[in-house]
């Protein structure tokens, strides 16, 4: 049979679990807070949440296929799913584009000197290329950052970024 504890361990037993609950308690209305601005943009009122491009933030993280995808305005659907690379497929009224990323910085140029054999234009962060038409490129530019390459025959066209 369990031996009684004294009255002083109960004590200190009600007051670190009266202090737990208190503790979320208080940090309730910061966690739901943050939740959302969709509710008052549904009631057709400004959300106050500041929308900020990736090129403001100066981003510089990789970022995943979802993030990009979400950021130009499209759900991806992934069709490669490789240790090298992952590539998602947007098809929108503006238009259909690929948008691919890599685990390192070193795939990322191995898939532009391929692709540089088919020319073309894309737009390139780090360790993801977005390819597009120009026009839908130069709509992303200002969404997720990245420069804008213009591949001719086995190199980037002289004055394209990253040409030297």
């Amino acid at each position: 049979m369990p031996q009684p504890q004294p009255r002083s361990a109960l004590s200190v037993v009600r007051v670190a679990r009266g202090a737990a609950v208190v503790g979320s308690l208080a940090l309730l209305p910061l966690t739901s807070a943050c939740g959302g601005g969709d509710e008052t943009a549904a009631q057709g009122k400004p959300s106050r949440t500041p929308t900020v491009s990736a090129q403001q933030a100066q981003v510089v993280a990789p970022a995943k296929v979802e993030v990009l995808a979400g950021l130009t305005g499209c759900t991806a659907k992934i069709r490669v799913e490789a240790d090298e690379l992952r590539e998602g497929v947007c098809h929108t009224a503006s238009g259909d584009y690929l948008i691919t990323t890599f685990p390192e910085e070193r795939f990322k140029e191995t898939w532009l000197e391929t692709a540089g054999v088919y020319q073309g234009t894309y737009l390139v962060g780090m360790r993801w290329v977005i390819s597009a038409k120009p026009k839908l490129l130069e709509q992303f530019r200002p969404k997720v950052g990245g420069d804008i390459v213009r591949m001719s025959g086995m190199a980037p066209a002289p004055g394209a970024p990253g040409s030297t």
